[in-house]
């Protein structure tokens, strides 16, 4: 089965895919001649990956899933959240978005930045010396499937589908490991005495949280006709 994976981050489609395994043939923006900036403009993880999706499925007219992850952590009242990947270009970064994820953070002109180590720097100057670090990685994932009405594939539907991957842990009070991408090195999942970056991806990619919502999405495609 041939599915768009609605990215062209080399790390996820590496876990994706590997996730997945040779059942599906997971393509990338990229493979479809997708290069355009997809708008992530969303207040919730959950508006992002569907907003992405059907970005792709309306233009390509394809079965095609996004997702999007962010990172909650406690003490900051579940900042930065979806803000996650943009985190150290950010003004400010809204509370609450553990629960509602309502407000509105005002934006540096950078505010499109992905600089992992600048992300993480600034996390762990905002923990400082606080000794709550209980933090938890969350996916969701936005699947459009296109569903066929008539034998000859003249008609069709589009259905969607939200999965979700969570995995609880801490936030480490420094860097440790080389392996992974984002914040990795900084988070060390629950029953794990090392950070995602150290565990390496064979482990990572049976815990995790994009392992998790992966693995859902993976089960409802098996179970299809």
């Amino acid at each position: 089965m041939k599915i768009v994976f609605a990215t062209n981050n080399e790390h996820k489609l590496s876990e994706i895919r590997a996730i997945l395994g040779d059942a599906f043939e997971v393509v990338s923006l990229a493979d479809i001649g997708c290069h355009e900036d997809i708008p992530e403009t969303g207040q919730t993880l959950e508006e992002n990956a569907l907003m992405k999706a059907e970005y792709i499925y309306n233009k390509y007219h394809l079965s095609c899933f996004a997702d999007d992850t962010g990172l909650e952590v406690e003490a900051l009242d579940g900042a930065p959240g979806v803000y996650s990947a943009r985190y150290a270009s950010m003004a400010t970064v809204p509370a609450g978005s553990l629960t509602d994820g309502q407000s509105v953070a005002s934006q540096s002109p950078a505010g499109i930045s992905h600089d992992s180590e600048a992300n993480m720097a600034r996390l762990l100057r905002e923990l400082a010396n606080n000794n709550n670090r209980k933090a938890r990685f969350r996916t969701v994932i936005a699947f459009i499937e296109k569903k066929d009405v008539c034998p000859c594939g003249c008609t069709s539907i589009k259905v969607v589908h939200k999965f979700e991957g969570i995995v609880d842990g801490e936030i480490t009070r420094e860097k440790s490991g080389a392996e992974g991408f984002g914040y990795d090195p900084i988070f060390r999942p629950d029953g794990y005495d090392k950070t995602f970056a150290e565990l390496g991806a064979d482990i990572k990619n049976q815990i995790s949280h994009r392992a998790r919502a992966t693995q859902k999405l993976a089960e409802y495609l098996r179970a299809t006709p």
